[in-house]
């Protein structure tokens, strides 16, 4: 098991998670972050720090897309090991639907 981040962190970018990371397992796109599977301790710190719940277990049901993303992702994007400010405009994203579709960026 490991943890990803799924579309709930795209336009949020809270970043309370990356405080708390033991193993600095976060990788920052320009709009989201993601957990790279294979450095990831599976210790759980990170889920109960994100307050848009974007970070979930591997094992629940539908992570699969995200699991590819995460794994995808963190091989391209910089480590993140300090909380930096979250985007102005993120409160307004936050219980909105289908982020990945509108405005999922690669940053490549």
């Amino acid at each position: 098991m490991t943890y990803i981040v799924n579309d709930k962190c795209i336009k949020c970018k809270l970043m309370d998670c990356v405080e708390v990371c033991p193993v600095d397992c976060f990788y920052e796109g320009k709009n989201m972050l993601v957990i790279k599977p294979d450095e990831c301790i599976d210790c759980g710190v990170c889920e109960p720090e994100c307050p848009v719940d974007a970070i979930e277990p591997d094992t629940n049901e539908g992570t699969d897309k995200w699991v590819e993303i995460n794994t995808k992702y963190s091989e391209i994007w910089p480590n993140i090991t300090q909380k930096k400010d979250p985007p102005k405009d993120n409160e307004k994203f936050r219980d909105e639907k289908n982020k990945f579709d509108k405005y999922f960026k690669e940053n490549i």
